[in-house]
């Protein structure tokens, strides 16, 4: 019995953040991109804003990816 406890608590746990979430399922971002242009009435405010910085960190990557040179290139 013990055994069976913890082999569901080190189970994969799902993520806590809504916009990690999204990036996780595709097919739910889809969903609620969906019924955000569609009707955002019936969808919080919120779950739009984490549905459309999802979409930017799934394009853009999680940060400026570019690191500038140290010395300006010579013309």
């Amino acid at each position: 019995m013990m055994l069976a406890v913890l082999l569901a608590a080190c189970g994969k746990s799902e993520p806590t953040d809504p916009v990690e979430s999204l990036l996780a399922d595709t097919q739910r971002l889809h969903k609620v991109e969906r019924q955000c242009a569609e009707n955002d009435a019936k969808v919080s405010k919120e779950e739009c804003s984490a549905a459309n910085q999802a979409r930017r960190r799934l394009f853009m990557g999680s940060g400026p990816q570019y690191t500038p040179p140290k010395t300006a290139p010579k013309f």
